[in-house]
């Protein structure tokens, strides 16, 4: 033992009864009940929250950490039931899943149009809004709602109906304007965001049987089809480009625009229909699989039509 440690060691260790051992620890065997009790006294005044940290401490550092992970990531939502304000932990897992499989397909749609890959940057923007209108369904069905679910489905839309399009048409043709090409391109991104945000407040105080705005899974599905079909044609030429131009500038401004679109929330699906209803049903799916790009546009481009000619029906129409 060096002099600096001898110096550094406690007073007591050069008082007898301490027996010396292994370079300076002192062994405990002596050790007086005076101290045994103070020690113990000491213990039993630690705050409780104090001393579950120091077991957990002591169990090992990989669960105590797993331990504060689970507990610093934890989700708690305050919700009302019964008449009672509840406090829930954790995340239903089922609706989530499906609005992750949207949020995935937009991703998708991203890279492959960064890829070059415009028909499958078009097909997964469909995708994302198939699952989209299944997540909540499927949370509605399994009493699965949440305000945790709402507002991620929200952010999920607005990469899959607000990023994702935007970026395909540029990719595409858009860039190919310059910085006009561009600027549209993050008109409609700025007009999604406001869509979702004022359909967010707006939920409980206006009539489901209509949105206010188009909404933005069916202004992406406008573009996306658009892409789809004008691509599968090699449109290269100026009046495409101009076209393209139009169309992602109107489903960006009808979107945060007051015009009423119908929901079709208010249809029964358990009711009994007659059935040349189904007829007209199998007819719809065997003309899109025969040009699915063609007929998805044709679709898609009469419902963001119909809002602005009810709009001018309506405007026309003479008051009584």
């Amino acid at each position: 033992m060096t002099q600096d440690n001898r110096d550094q060691m406690p007073s007591g260790a050069d008082k007898p009864g301490i027996d010396q051992t292994n370079d300076g620890q002192a062994g405990t065997d002596q050790v007086s009940p005076d101290q045994v009790s103070t020690d113990q006294a000491s213990h039993d005044q630690v705050n409780p929250d104090q001393r579950r940290e120091q077991d957990r401490s002591k169990v090992g550092g990989n669960e105590d950490l797993a331990a504060a992970f689970l507990r610093d990531t934890e989700v708690v939502e305050e919700t009302v039931e019964d008449g009672k304000k509840i406090r829930r932990k954790g995340i239903y897992l089922l609706p989530n899943l499906f609005t992750t499989s949207a949020l995935f397909a937009g991703f998708f749609a991203v890279v492959a149009g960064i890829n070059g890959e415009f028909t499958s940057a078009a097909v997964a923007v469909f995708i994302a809004m198939v699952l989209d209108g299944l997540d909540g369904r499927v949370a509605r069905m399994t009493n699965t709602q949440s305000e945790f679910g709402a507002e991620y489905d929200s952010l999920a839309d607005m990469i899959s109906f607000g990023m994702a399009p935007a970026l395909v048409a540029f990719t595409w043709i858009l860039q190919d304007i310059g910085k006009t090409g561009w600027v549209v391109a993050f008109l409609y991104v700025a007009c999604a965001a406001l869509r979702l945000a004022r359909f967010n407040v707006q939920i409980g105080s206006v009539d489901k049987k209509w949105f206010i705005g188009l909404p933005s899974p069916s202004a992406a599905a406008l573009v996306a089809a658009s892409v789809w079909t004008f691509h599968s044609f090699d449109a290269d030429a100026f009046g495409f480009k101009l076209l393209m131009l139009v169309v992602v500038a109107a489903a960006g401004v009808l979107m945060v625009s007051n015009i009423r679109y119908y929901s079709f929330k208010d249809l029964d699906f358990k009711k009994p229909v007659p059935f040349v209803v189904l007829l007209a049903v199998v007819l719809g799916f065997v003309m899109i699989s025969v040009e699915p790009s063609v007929m998805l546009l044709l679709l898609f481009g009469t419902y963001v039509a119909s809002g602005p000619v009810l709009a001018v029906m309506r405007k026309a129409k003479p008051k009584n």
